[in-house]
């Protein structure tokens, strides 16, 4: 399931798990691995329209042949979320465009992560607000519990 710490405070989160930066994480942690994984060159294809030729090149229609490296913050933060699960990663770091990639991976796995804005996630889904311990369905609901842990944590 997917579990979503709502904080758009800069006050980062009190654990050790917790990845404030997903691009400075992926530099420094990506396994060459995780680029053999047909969910990982989905989302790159998806997310930044990139083919995965091997763990070490990617064709950007942009930016030409790349490192992975140099991907989107988004398509990293999303395979860190994919390919480690028990770190909270700032979803803050990605777009809407992410949103049901982030759901994807919530349903193969239990999946926290932080987030600072409404993300708009498409429906149906299931979504455990950790703050509160809400669990919401439908982006309506989601808005108004988003709206209520900032009311009640400021």
């Amino acid at each position: 399931m997917l579990n979503i710490i709502i904080s758009r405070g800069s006050a980062d989160l009190d654990n050790k798990n917790y990845v404030f930066s997903p691009d400075t994480y992926f530099k420094y942690n990506y396994e060459e691995e995780w680029f053999n994984d047909n969910l990982v060159t989905t989302m790159v294809f998806d997310i930044d329209s990139s083919i995965v030729e091997s763990p070490h090149m990617i064709n950007s229609p942009i930016l030409g042949q790349i490192a992975p490296e140099r991907l989107s913050g988004g398509v990293k933060a999303l395979i860190i979320m994919y390919k480690e699960p028990d770190l909270i990663v700032n979803a803050s770091a990605c777009g809407d465009n992410c949103a049901k990639w982030i759901l994807e991976i919530g349903k193969r796995t239990d999946l926290t992560i932080r987030l600072g804005y409404e993300m708009e996630f498409p429906e149906p889904f299931d979504i455990c607000i950790k703050n509160s311990g809400h669990i919401t369905h439908t982006y309506e609901d989601f808005l108004k519990k988003f709206q209520e842990v900032e009311i009640i944590e400021r």
